[in-house]
Parts: C-alpha cells; structure tokens; sequence
C-alpha cells in the first residue's frame, strides 16, 4: 500500500493509461480484477479549453473506478495549467501529465514525449496544475527522447522538486516507441535515487512477472498496459490460459454491455468499438477463425450476444506468443479532438 498525496493505492499492479483501450467499461473490468487504481484515457488540455465534448466526455467515470487518475496532455504551459482547472471539476483523485506519448503529431509539437527535451517546462506544468487544483499530480515518462539522450534522471529530479507524487517510468525512449525492449535496470536505477513513489512499464506479461520485476526492481507499482488487453486476468494471481471458455464468454458479455450502457446510440457504435478487445478476449483460445469473422462484421448487437453465447467449445490456449511491438498505446488510436 502506498499514499500518492493523502489518496491510498492498494495493490501491486495496474493498467496503463491507452487511447482507444482504457475507457470507463474497461477500468470498471480492470479494478474488478485488482488493478489497483484507474487511468483515464490522455486528453488534450487544448481540447479541453475548447469545450470539446468528446473530450470531455472521456473524463467521464463511476465511483467503483477510484482511484481514479485524469491523464492530460499539451505543451502550452497556460493552456495546460487552465485546462487542468477544468478537470479537477470533474473531481479526480489525481491529475497525471503525459510525458511518454511518442507519436509524431503529439510528441513533435512539444507534447506527451515532446516534454523530454524541455524538463523544465515539464516541471513547471506540474507545479502549476499542483497549485491550480490542490491535487496529487503525478507524470508518466520515458527514459528520454532517444539513446543520445537519456535523461531520465534528470526529468525525475525536476518533476520531484516541482511537486510531482509519484512517476510512472516506461523504460524506452520516444525514438524507440514499443520497439526493441524496456529497460527496467534504468527503472531500477530511477527507482534507487527517487524521493517518490515509482511505477515501472514495460514488457510485462503476466502478473507473476509483474510482482517479480516489483521485487527486484524496488519500484512501488507495476504498470500493465498491451498484454492487459483482452485480459483482465492479468490483475489477478489466476493467469488467463487457466480460465475456461464459459468464464471468457460471461466476461466478453460482461464488458460489451457496460459499453452499450456507456455509449448509447441507435446504431452499433458501441459494438465497433468493442471489436478490438473482443480480438484480443479470444486470442489465442482456439475460437473458431470462421465464426471470429462473422463475429466482427456483424453489426447488430443482438445478434453478436447470440451467435456468441451459442458457441461452445474447450479453451485450447495456444503458446502464447511475445508482446508484439504494436504501437497500441497512443498510437494507434490518439486524436486531438
């Protein structure tokens, strides 16, 4: 148990904030399954300003979601100070400035990984949101902007003594983006010289891994984020190549309905959605590959829920295969609006 700023965070591993994946239905599966506190989606301090309302909307959350960190970003330093005034609104647990994102259109206009070359506008972001909102704020970082340039010390002595509760590290640079493999000895070094909790991420693909890099690393969390899509069993000590179907199948139904009631719409706008958890909810179980497909180009939720529950089958879990180096945090889904 730790305490971030007077908020307790309870447990040892949790998801990482992911554009397009870590939306209200999916923490509310995550936290039922022991992550210990929920990431919002990133959002635009810019957008924010605006009124945006798809930006807005993405602070929206149910209390069985605390704690509950809003995640910003932008490069601004007013525009982000005001911006978090207006999330603190929503009332947050914590603030959290992203400073990992490395795709082009944030991170080369001074945002997200962007503020790894100007640490010290970083650090004057969190103390102006600090002092603007009278939260907890933390940052998400990377090890810095590329191998020539690996600040990673520096950026975390700047954001402690500018205010910052806690640091989650993932431990790549902005040139390497989900490429190659996290550095968790920088994690461990940051982790051995830092006055404040820190989160480490990266690589991790199950929760035993998760306690044990926690262990040997010294770091106060484990971050969770490509190989908790799909699976929420991540979270718990039952890894998922142990559940059975029937359990898989309850769990896919469970988080598709708590996408219909979260995004109501009289056409299949949730289901779309949906789609991409539901690939990865049947990875590598042996689901027929004839019925996957009819499943995704079904566009009725009713009949999706019903040739769904009539499949039946024995999890045949194949050799899980290594977390591949897909740009799914803010890559893949990220949009300034």
């Amino acid at each position: 148990m730790i305490t971030i700023g007077g908020v307790t965070i309870k447990g040892d591993v949790v998801l990482s904030p992911m554009a397009g994946i870590s939306d209200s239905p999916y923490r509310q599966i995550t936290r039922r399954f022991g992550s210990a506190f929920a990431y919002t989606e990133f959002v635009s301090t810019e957008q924010l300003l605006l009124g945006n309302s798809k930006s807005l909307d993405m602070f929206r959350y149910l209390e069985n979601e605390r704690p509950i960190f809003f995640q910003i970003f932008g490069s601004d330093l007013e525009t982000v100070v005001n911006a978090s005034e207006i999330a603190a609104s929503k009332n947050p647990d914590v603030i959290d400035l992203n400073m990992g994102c490395s795709v082009a259109k944030v991170s080369h206009h001074g945002s997200g990984a962007g503020l790894l070359r100007n640490v010290r506008l970083a650090g004057a972001m969190i103390e102006g949101i600090r002092k603007k909102t009278n939260l907890p704020v933390t940052a998400k970082i990377r090890l810095g902007w590329d191998s020539h340039s690996l600040n990673y010390l520096e950026t975390v002595k700047v954001l402690e003594g500018s205010g910052a509760s806690a640091i989650s590290v993932h431990g790549r640079t902005k040139a390497m983006a989900y490429t190659g493999y996290a550095d968790w000895n920088a994690i461990g070094e940051i982790k051995s010289k830092a006055n404040v909790p820190i989160f480490g991420n990266g690589d991790v693909a199950s929760f035993s891994e998760a306690i044990r890099k926690k262990k040997e690393y010294g770091v106060d969390l484990v971050l969770i984020g490509r190989k908790a899509i799909g699976n929420p069993w991540i979270f718990s000590e039952r890894p998922k190549g142990k559940v059975g179907w029937l359990e898989i199948k309850e769990v896919i139904l469970e988080h598709l309905n708590l996408m219909l009631n979260f995004y109501p719409s009289e056409d299949d706008y949730a289901l779309i959605l949906f789609r991409k958890h539901f690939i990865r909810y049947i990875e590598n179980t042996g689901f027929p590959e004839e019925i996957k497909r009819e499943l995704l180009s079904v566009t009725n939720v009713n009949q999706f829920i019903d040739r769904l529950e009539s499949v039946e089958m024995d999890s045949k879990f194949l050799e899980a295969s290594e977390i591949k180096n897909e740009n799914i945090n803010c890559e893949t889904f990220v949009s300034l609006a």
